[in-house]
């Protein structure tokens, strides 16, 4: 890469494959050639294995600086994960090798409780969706923007690809067990929840059913993380960064987003009966870690 010496290279090389706008906005301010140097000679120095041409990155970078944030993302940009990235998507088996090593290594410690037979379907469902082209589409890894650590972004996409597996597995689908045993997984110790008539009980199943169905995804990833995956508020901290107060709160917001949804389903068809609505709230709140099971995949 023998423009990497040359900031003023460097920089000629990202305004050519930035729009006319988002070149405009670079030019109106000082500094942007050197913090783009800093930041490619990062890359290389963390990846010195990585026969990426000068070109091949800038032109990357420049498809994820957004308009109007160009200089914003340069500033927080993650160089080295998005020059390991790049290198993925290209096919350079050097960097598949270090992805594999630095990357998918540190997973497994990051995803939380699954078996070991599910893990690895999980890594090589990863693999396949992140490094692998699919109908004329690049492989997906080249949609990692570099605004926050690469590790972070496979974590989540891992999280979700458990979710799917899981789903698949009629052992953890309760949406679709009989309301009796539905009953046993999510009140076991409840004799309230002995005591609830059998349509009371498939109620409830098809409530939660439709209120996990209209949850955002967002919150949907935040309470299958944590209820399901069994990741604490420390690893949920260190995967969406903030303050550890700031993520807890944004894990009982979506807990108290996911029971209005669940009583808004519920209020119309037991409008009479408000005794029985608030005991069928109380159960869902008081085991929602299992209530969840098999509704957010």
């Amino acid at each position: 890469m023998s423009d990497e010496r040359n900031p003023g290279a460097l920089a000629a090389l990202l305004r050519e494959h930035l729009p006319r706008g988002q070149s405009a906005e670079l030019e109106a301010v000082e500094g942007w050639e050197a913090l783009l140097h800093g930041h490619v000679e990062a890359a290389r120095a963390a990846w010195p294995a990585l026969p990426l041409p000068a070109e091949s990155f800038v032109r990357h970078l420049a498809r994820h600086l957004p308009a109007g944030k160009t200089l914003e993302v340069l500033r927080v940009l993650h160089a080295a994960d998005l020059y390991l990235a790049c290198a993925c998507a290209t096919g350079e088996s050097a960097a598949l090798r270090a992805f594999e090593q630095h990357i998918l290594r540190l997973v497994p410690s990051r995803l939380g409780r699954v078996s070991p037979s599910m893990l690895d379907e999980v890594l090589q469902m990863l693999r396949e969706r992140l490094l692998v082209a699919s109908g004329g589409a690049p492989p997906k890894i080249s949609s990692y923007g570099g605004r926050g650590p690469l590790l972070t972004w496979v974590v989540i996409i891992a999280a979700r690809i458990a979710g799917e597996l899981v789903g698949r597995d009629e052992r953890h689908q309760l949406v679709a067990d009989p309301p009796e045993e539905l009953a046993r997984l999510l009140a076991p110790s409840n004799p309230e929840y002995a005591l609830l008539r059998e349509d009371a009980r498939q109620l409830l199943v098809e409530s939660l059913r439709k209120a996990v169905e209209v949850l955002p995804e967002q919150e949907r990833t935040l309470l299958r993380l944590h209820h399901f995956h069994g990741f604490t508020m420390d690893r949920l901290t260190l995967l969406y960064g903030g303050s550890r107060s700031s993520v807890a709160r944004r894990v009982a917001d979506a807990r108290e987003l996911l029971l209005e949804r669940v009583r808004m389903e519920l209020t119309p068809r037991l409008k009479q009966d408000q005794l029985a609505l608030e005991s069928l709230l109380g159960l869902v709140n008081s085991r929602l870690d299992i209530s969840l099971h098999g509704l957010l995949d």
